[in-house]
């Protein structure tokens, strides 16, 4: 079984439950027909992947690999909040006419600040401090900027990323406000396992763990029948992870130096609808 699948199967079954209703709720979120898109939810679930043991992707249905990495180096590498820059369309409903989702995610990781050591972004600040201060406790990002909210077309749900080297190995943790279990939680768990071996490749290091920490998990009213028949699934090995070991430059990577060996999930029929 894998883990990441073992990961969903119990957290959706406790958010199924024993989750809490929003239904008598004024929410943000609607439907595309307009009817308020109500949630069954769970606070604070915690996650550990250790990324030495497998990668984590479900089987369960598939996790579409490249499409999650194109998004990752979208944000992270290029720092972009453009949907021009971007392969996929899974940002098209929050992109204003000229295809900008404000100043959100990309954008916040591309501005610069000072430090003692001269001026760098917060991706370039990662990377300096743990090839040159390994032992920091300071090595974090942090896009949820109170300051440009009201320009930003979805405030970060995924918005913080804090990095720990210990001896030889790389740890992270992820800290989401909210999370989508079954459209995004996988897709999220994805993209920075693949961050987390990017990072340490980079800087020397081996990757050891993913640390994930929703505040507010929850699956839609109407992907509560697709989930439960998801359940209903048995789990298949993890796939085997392939990451170019010639890449030193983190800025070198692209969607085609990862590759993922015997990935094989569960045909998923379903359509899965999603709030806006």
């Amino acid at each position: 079984m894998s883990y990441a699948d073992e990961r969903f199967i119990q957290n959706c079954r406790d958010i199924l439950t024993n989750g809490v209703w929003d239904t008598e709720l004024e929410v943000r979120p609607h439907w595309e027909d307009g009817t308020p898109a109500h949630t069954v939810k769970k606070f604070g679930i915690i996650n550990r992947y250790d990324l030495r043991e497998e990668f984590p992707i479900l089987t369960l249905r598939r996790t579409y690999f490249k499409t999650c990495i194109d998004e990752l180096l979208w944000i992270w590498q290029q720092k972009s909040n453009n949907i021009h820059d971007l392969r996929g369309h899974i940002w098209d409903s929050w992109a204003d006419g000229t295809g900008s989702i404000g100043k959100a995610y990309g954008y916040q990781l591309a501005v610069k600040h000072q430090y003692p050591e001269g001026e760098f972004d917060q991706v370039d600040r990662v990377l300096y401090d743990l090839k040159h201060n390994p032992a920091s406790r300071r090595i974090m990002t942090n896009i949820y900027n109170f300051q440009d909210l009201h320009e930003m077309a979805l405030y970060p749900c995924a918005y913080s990323m804090t990095f720990n080297v210990s001896g030889h190995t790389l740890n992270a943790i992820l800290n989401q406000r909210s999370q989508d279990m079954l459209a995004a939680n996988n897709w999220n768990v994805v993209q920075y396992a693949v961050l987390v071996h990017m990072m340490a490749q980079v800087s020397g290091l081996e990757a050891g763990e993913l640390v994930h920490v929703i505040a507010d998990a929850h699956i839609y009213d109407r992907h509560v029948p697709i989930v439960e028949r998801m359940l209903e699934k048995e789990p298949r090995p993890a796939p085997r992870f392939v990451m170019d070991p010639s890449v030193t430059d983190f800025y070198r990577f692209t969607r085609d130096s990862f590759s993922l060996e015997g990935y094989e999930p569960h045909p998923f029929e379903d359509k899965i609808p999603v709030a806006i």
